[in-house]
């Protein structure tokens, strides 16, 4: 089986879920992080975000009905004073 590469931003420090993978029950993996830093990426504009892989990143989930009320919830949880750095 050819290797399977994901991409993810880390939600929650120390954890990361994997979802949809194509192995079963039983099998044995290997499972490899290669762990980038922030700083290497530079702003992107919004071209570059359009096409990008995060634009349409949630359209299968079942679990969030309507995404984009979805997101603004997230950015708004982000900008509360509780998560803002020191």
């Amino acid at each position: 089986m050819p290797p399977i590469t994901m991409r993810q931003i880390v939600e929650t420090d120390g954890e990361l879920l994997l979802r949809d993978l194509s192995c079963r029950k039983g099998q044995e993996v290997e499972v490899t992080l290669q762990v980038e830093d922030a700083d290497e990426f530079p702003l992107s504009t919004g071209r570059h975000l359009a096409s990008s892989k995060l634009v349409g990143l949630w359209k299968d989930r079942t679990d969030i009905g309507d995404s984009s009320a979805y997101a603004r919830e997230l950015r708004e949880k982000l900008q509360a004073p509780r998560y803002k750095q020191r």
